[in-house]
């Protein structure tokens, strides 16, 4: 019996990996205007169950060896949002169904709040670099 039960989720695992691969993942890239580069990105769920009996034959004399079994399996492709790659930097857009809880929503806003900051940190550094006019007295 565990021959069977192994022959068939060999062939179900091997249809799933023809269907599955990183690319499913990881989309190919696509370009856009101004050297920006698009990758696709995407959350895979694969289930798999199955089970097999071997039952006794109402020929005792013959030599074969009945099986009876089954196999299923599903796969579940989600987008999650995009790469977006522009001069070195990668940032990850979401998609999809948007935050319920508080701290969803934080942890959403961190990037966007981080280059901000960064920009203000920036722009103050480039005003403090200028030379300051000198009042006439």
């Amino acid at each position: 019996m565990s021959q069977n039960v192994s022959d068939m989720m060999e062939k179900t695992i091997s249809k799933i990996k023809e269907m599955v691969d990183v690319n499913t993942v990881i989309g190919s890239p696509v370009s856009a205007p101004d050297g920006i580069t698009i990758y696709p990105v995407s959350k895979i769920v694969v289930g798999l169950g199955g089970g097999g009996s071997d039952y006794v034959s109402r020929h005792p004399n013959k030599a074969e060896n009945p099986f009876g079994g089954g196999l299923g399996a599903g796969v579940t492709v989600t987008p999650l949002g995009f790469l977006v790659v522009k001069e070195g930097s990668v940032r990850m857009i979401p998609i999809g169904v948007p935050a319920n809880a508080t701290a969803d929503r934080l942890v959403e806003q961190i990037p966007d709040t981080l280059e901000k900051i960064a920009d203000f940190i920036d722009s103050r550094s480039k005003k403090d670099d200028e030379p300051k006019p000198e009042a006439n007295a």
